[in-house]
């Protein structure tokens, strides 16, 4: 039996945890609405391709492309019902949760901590992260690379508070850091790999052996509940396109790039720090999460203590369903 096989079967039965625990009956959706960023390239590259619309188009279900600047942005857009899955990095499902979203995690890729960092002008006098404090950091807040800058600081015996943080989304912290506005931008690719690229960034550190820098699927919980087969064509969808882009890196980004609006050479950059095979999550990826929001809420980054179990497919049409 093929990976992909195996893959395929393991998520038809983590979804269908909840849709016996929650008892839906609902009927099957006629559309599937993605939330994306330009930054998650394998679903830029099944847009560009026009492979899902295909693949699921006998079963009656259209596919609807929203793009959002960021992971804070798409799970607001989760929330209250504008799309029905999306695709983030590890922080903002946290923030979202904390704030009472509904959602479930109904998958993951691996990890891939080359793909975000801390980046300074190249001619900047800091080179290492002790060299951040009492400095202004951009950053996105609640995404993935907020949990980056908070472990590269404790790793290299930094506080939170010993920086400040300037809270801009990609296209913003990018004005800022050209015009030298902040000292140093923690940020994830492609936009990472631009500004290497474009800006004359300069990486001090990556995840590298700090963070596992995991992505996630997530869906609003009565859409998993009730279409868990059109959920398992999108994830069959893309593992087809992570061997595509795999296989013929240079051809892929060629596809990709004017979608992202970037340089071929820089998405291929991109391309090559990601890895791809989305499965459910394991309880080592859970626990993974958890140690995330146990951070958050240490540093009253977010309101309440989090518990990633109540987001997961069965747990939560079981909490549903309690009433909870």
């Amino acid at each position: 039996m093929t990976v992909l096989s195996s893959i395929r079967r393991r998520l038809l039965s983590a979804l269908a945890l909840a849709l016996v625990a929650a008892g839906a009956h609902a009927d099957p959706a006629t559309e599937l609405r993605i939330g994306y960023q330009k930054s998650a390239s394998l679903f830029v590259l099944q847009k560009a391709q026009g492979t899902l619309e295909r693949r699921l188009a006998p079963q009656g279900v259209a596919v609807k492309w929203v793009e959002f600047p960021a992971g804070p942005q798409l799970l607001e857009g989760l929330n209250v019902g504008a799309i029905d899955v999306g695709f983030v990095g590890e922080a903002p499902p946290i923030f979202a949760q904390a704030a009472g979203a509904r959602f479930v995690y109904v998958g993951n890729d691996p990890a891939s901590p080359t793909t975000e960092a801390i980046v300074v002008p190249k001619d900047s006098p800091l080179k290492t992260v002790a060299d951040l404090k009492g400095k202004r950091i951009a950053l996105n807040k609640g995404s993935n690379v907020h949990y980056l800058l908070v472990k590269l600081l404790e790793k290299n015996g930094l506080k939170y508070s010993d920086i400040t943080p300037v809270f801009l989304p990609p296209a913003d912290a990018r004005a800022a850091f050209e015009k030298g506005a902040v000292d140093a931008w923690a940020i994830w690719d492609p936009f990472l790999a631009a500004a290497e690229a474009q800006s004359n960034a300069r990486q001090v550190a990556d995840g590298t052996g700090v963070v596992n820098s995991y992505s996630y699927y997530l869906a609003q919980a009565d859409y998993a509940q009730a279409n868990p087969h059109v959920i398992h064509e999108l994830f069959a969808n893309t593992l087809d396109a992570a061997k595509f882009v795999q296989a013929d890196v240079p051809r892929a980004a060629a596809l990709i790039a004017p979608l992202q609006g970037l340089d071929v050479a820089v998405v291929r950059t991109s391309l090559k720090r990601y890895r791809y095979g989305v499965a459910p999550l394991t309880p080592a990826v859970a626990a993974d999460q958890q140690k995330v929001a146990d951070t958050f809420y240490d540093l009253k980054l977010i309101p309440k203590p989090v518990r990633i179990a109540d987001a997961l497919p069965g747990n939560a049409a079981a909490a549903t369903v309690a009433g909870k």
